[in-house]
């Protein structure tokens, strides 16, 4: 299994680029957002893989973090979902616009992306419910650091490689919130809702924001 790729980006296309690894090119296919947080051709970058194995076909599929690769994975397990229309979610959405779809059950979000008819949107949200809170909790994750570049090898005068460009970081609100309702005491799938709803009401709050808004949601009506 090819679970990281680091190393020179040889060309960029509209939906995958082909990093230099030691001499050996790798196909990369990537969602818009990834390919959008990815330096230009020439620069380093790294990315969380995945491999797809078929009998007529091997595939890697790459991931600014390792909840977007978690996204994907699911995704792919639910019926109708291949890697093409795993990526167009991903690209329509972010991995924490997945996550908060699934947990609203918000099909028509994930209807939005291209080659995701109806039906099967509602199959993903339906079947993934109960696991988007976990996910969730992940926060969009570390992001996959650049590899190191050597020069000491480099001739006199040869060009330095740029300085890889950071890809997006941290932990974001949402799982911190996540974290805070559920050390309240609150089910995961429900405490998962609220933080969804207040982030989709409220997209730049600060974590303090999210759970006060969140608790008003998850607060006894009447």
């Amino acid at each position: 299994m090819i679970g990281r790729i680091a190393g020179r980006i040889d060309y960029r296309a509209l939906d995958h680029v082909l990093i230099d690894v030691g001499g050996v090119g790798y196909l990369v296919y990537c969602s818009d957002r990834t390919m959008q947080a990815l330096p230009r051709a020439g620069e380093y970058a790294a990315l969380y893989t995945e491999l797809l194995v078929r009998e007529d076909l091997l595939q890697l599929f790459g991931f600014t973090t390792l909840v977007e690769k978690e996204w994907h994975r699911l995704l792919m397990s639910v019926q109708g979902i291949g890697a093409k229309a795993s990526l167009a979610i991903l690209g329509a959405l972010g991995p924490e616009g997945v996550g908060r779809a699934i947990a609203l059950g918000d099909w028509n979000s994930v209807k939005a992306a291209k080659g995701v008819g109806p039906k099967t949107a509602q199959r993903v949200v339906n079947e993934l419910k109960d696991k988007a809170p976990e996910i969730m909790a992940m926060g969009a994750g570390t992001p996959i650091s650049a590899p190191t570049v050597v020069t000491e090898a480099a001739e006199p005068g040869a060009p330095v490689p740029p300085p890889p460009r950071p890809l997006p970081a941290g932990p974001g609100p949402q799982a911190e919130a996540l974290s805070a309702l559920t050390n309240l005491g609150y089910a995961p799938g429900e405490a998962a809702g609220a933080v969804a709803q207040a982030s989709g009401d409220a997209p730049d709050a600060e974590v303090a924001a999210l759970i006060r808004a969140a608790l008003k949601l998850l607060a006894p009506k009447g």
